[in-house]
C-alpha cells in the first residue's frame, strides 16, 4: 500500500496539471480537505482531492493528522462550500464527530457542508454524526460533492 501511495503521488504530479489545463472548467466551489487528528494516512484523501480538482473544485488540502482547530481556522479563512474529513483508522473516526461539533461551536456549521469518508466510515456513521455526505470511494465522493454544492453535472452519453 505504501508503494502504491508513492506511485500515485508521482503519477499525480505528472498527470494532474495536464488534466486541469485540459478541463479548464471551474465550479466556483471551494473544498477544504483533511485527514483528521491522529491519522497519518492520506492516500484515499489524495485520490478524492485529485478527482475533485479535475471536476472543477478548488481544493485546499490541509494534510494529515489535522486537529479540529486547524480545520476551523481554514473554514474561517477560506470560506469553503464543503469540508471533507478522512479517517482510515477506526481509532480516529470519532475525530470526524469532533470536527463537526467544533464547527457547530464556532457558529460555522450552517455555512458549510461536511463530507466524511475512509475505510471504516459508513453511511450510518455519517448520519449519526450529522455529516451532510458520505461516499465509499473517490468517484462517488465527487458525485456527492457536486450534489452538495448544487452543481450536479448532467450524465454524458
Amino acid at each position: 500500500v505504501v508503494a502504491a501511495a508513492e506511485i500515485f503521488k508521482q503519477c499525480q504530479a505528472i498527470v494532474e496539471p495536464a488534466l486541469l489545463a485540459a478541463g479548464g472548467q471551474t465550479l466556483g466551489h471551494r473544498v477544504v480537505m483533511a485527514t483528521v487528528k491522529g491519522d497519518l494516512h492520506d492516500l484515499g484523501k489524495n485520490m478524492v482531492g485529485a478527482m475533485m480538482k479535475t471536476a472543477g473544485f478548488e481544493v485546499h488540502d490541509l494534510g494529515k493528522d489535522v486537529p479540529a482547530e486547524r480545520i476551523i481556522e481554514a473554514v474561517r479563512e477560506l470560506e469553503p462550500s464543503i469540508v471533507g474529513l478522512s479517517s482510515l483508522l477506526t481509532t480516529t473516526v470519532p475525530e470526524q464527530r469532533t470536527v463537526i461539533q467544533a464547527l457547530e461551536e464556532a457558529g460555522l456549521r450552517r455555512a458549510v457542508k461536511v463530507m466524511v469518508g475512509g475505510a471504516p466510515v459508513t453511511e450510518d456513521w455519517a448520519k449519526q454524526i450529522g455529516a451532510d455526505g458520505y461516499a465509499p470511494n473517490a468517484p462517488e465522493a465527487v458525485k456527492v460533492a457536486l450534489q452538495l454544492a448544487g452543481s450536479e453535472r448532467p450524465t454524458e452519453g
